[in-house]
Parts: C-alpha cells; structure tokens; sequence
C-alpha cells in the first residue's frame, strides 16, 4: 500500500513571477478588460470599480505591493522546504489547461497524464509575442529559458487510471502532450510553476493531473471534484508498493478578481474539512480564473481521505489596481 505523507496546495500566477514594479502591465490589461468575475457576474472594469466602493487604492501602493510579494515568495520558500521534508518517492500534481496545450478539438474533464517524461518546453519569441501584457516577463516563472524534461510515472499512472475507472471515473489519458502549430508544446503553466518554484527543477517522478475547472461547458463541478480528490487518494492507497506520495495542486484562489471572503471561506474550509461548506459556494462564483479553486478542492478532499492534517495556511491578497483586481495567493500544507 502507498503511503500518502504530505500535501501542497499553492497559487500560480504573474503576480508571482514578476516584480511588483512591472505589476502595471497587467493592471493596465485589467483596466480594458470588459469580463471580469466577481461573484457570479461579469463586470468591465467601471462597473467593477463601482461595484467595489471605496476601492483599493492604499493596496496598489508601492509599499504595500513589495510587502505582499515579500510575504508570496516566503511562504512559498517554506512549501519548498517543506516539500524537501516530504521524501516524496513520487508525485501527483493536479492543475489545469488554459488552452494552452488542449484546443477546441479536445476538452477532457478529467485527464491522467500517462507519458514516460513531462516536456517543459520554452515559448517560441512569437508566441510570447502574442501574450497579453506582462504575460511573457512571467514566463520565466513556469519553464526555464533552456527548457526542460521532467520524469513521469507510467506504470503508477496507469494504475491509478485503472482504479479511478473501478470507482466510476472515466477519465482520459493521454501519454504525450498534444502539439498544434499554434499552441504550446510542453506542460502548462499551471504544472510547470509547481516543477520551478515548488519542486526546484529537480522533481521525483510525478503524474499530472488535469481538471477542467474553466473552460465551458464541461468544468467540473464542486460536487465531482471533491468526490475525484478522495478517488484519487483511494487509488493511491491501494497501490501495491510501500512508496511515499505527495500531492500538490496548482491554482488559485480567486483572481482576477480578488475576493478576500471567498478566499478565507475555501481556507477555513480545509481544516476541520468542511465540504459541505466549500458545495455552498454558487458554482456561479467559478467563473473565470477563480475556477482553480477546484483543484484545491480534489487535493484537499484527497488529504482528508488519507487522514493529513494542514500545518501551514498562509494567505496573501496581491491587489494591482483600485477596482480589486489581482490575485488571492494561498499556501497551504497538510502532513501526517
């Protein structure tokens, strides 16, 4: 039986990638943004700024972003080292495609990533060319600039495949990254912030696992995500080796649209494990980016499932204009 010993749960963003002092890049793309999410409705930016009377402005001060980025890159030296503790013989990481590797052609669900290696391939100069504002300054955040190759775990993913389609998951696999003339070629960000910045480069064996948490119409819901969290952990459970797992998702909280309360009612959530709260939120409130909440919700049903407890939950508002547009960025750790 595999050993579930520890758990991750972490944000991903630009707003982690770059210094405070090019944040207005994106703020600037915020500001022409005409969809923004916040709480089950769309917004462009001055209905936005309205609906959040008085505003942020004391937040997008100078000073104020330096501390919060400050405080980002602690806590996630801390998920660094205490993902070093961890021993992991292996690892699951579970995040989402932006419609970065997965096109119209295919939106999996749910998707168990089968290959042998895992590509971290660099964004050609045209590709950054056409990301948004501050975008491409954050690439170096996700994929080092010479590229890289990570080791996957077949045989335990294949495994765990069988398992899930045992308890009712029928999930796709595929055993390489699709490719297409347009899109991107290796992991997606999502993963390859947690390869970089978690796992320094230099990760054990691990399986990704993808969870569409945002692209219409097939997300997942509160409900299936849970349910896939602790199926998940099950599957590893039942493994027939005495290895050492961790799981870390990747994503979140809410953005770009930064809503604390949303945010602090997912963390108290986690510990005692609450799901019934976390299945009172509007899936409404999914919308947009925030939808990545989803893949805290399957690690932390998963964590429950093998009986982990949190023992660091940090939390960070990181706001880029008046309006409340940023990133909520949450660490969290489970350990036995």
């Amino acid at each position: 039986m595999a050993n579930i010993v520890g758990g991750i749960a972490v944000s991903h963003g630009p707003l982690l990638c770059t210094p405070p002092s090019i944040w207005h890049l994106r703020a600037g793309a915020d500001q022409k943004n005409v969809n923004h999410w916040y709480q089950g409705r769309r917004h462009n930016y001055d209905e936005l700024l309205a609906a959040r009377a008085p505003g942020f402005g004391m937040a997008v001060q100078a000073a104020h972003q330096a501390r919060a980025y400050a405080q980002c890159q602690s806590s996630l030296d801390q998920l660094a080292d205490k993902f070093k503790a961890m021993r992991a013989d292996w690892v699951i990481v579970v995040g989402n495609d932006q419609r970065e590797v997965f096109h119209d052609d295919m939106s999996p669900a749910l998707l168990v990533y089968t290959g042998e290696s895992i590509p971290n391939i660099p964004l050609t100069p045209a590709q950054l060319a056409k990301l948004p504002p501050g975008i491409a300054e954050a690439e170096v955040g996700h994929c080092p600039p010479e590229g890289a190759v990570y080791p996957g775990h077949a045989a335990q993913a294949t495994r765990i495949v069988a398992s899930l389609s045992d308890a009712g998951f029928d999930v796709a696999t595929s055993a390489r990254l699709p490719s297409t003339a347009d899109g991107q070629h290796g992991i997606p960000h999502a993963f390859g912030f947690v390869y970089r910045r978690i796992l320094n480069d230099a990760p054990p064996p691990s399986v990704p696992v993808f969870v569409n948490v945002g692209v219409a119409p097939n997300q997942v819901r509160t409900g299936r995500a849970l349910a896939f969290g602790a199926a998940l952990a099950r599957a590893v459970r039942d493994l027939p080796d005495a290895s050492r797992v961790v799981f870390i998702a990747s994503g979140g909280l809410s953005h770009f649209v930064v809503d604390e309360s949303l945010d602090q009612k997912v963390l108290q959530a986690l510990s005692p494990f609450d799901a019934a709260s976390l299945q009172s939120i509007p899936e409404s409130w999914f919308n947009g980016n925030s939808g990545e909440i989803k893949s805290w919700m399957a690690v932390a049903a998963a964590m429950n499932e093998a009986g982990l407890r949190i023992d660091m939950r940090d939390y960070t508002p990181c706001y880029r204009t008046p309006a409340g547009t940023g990133s909520g960025m949450g660490f969290v750790a489970w350990s036995l």
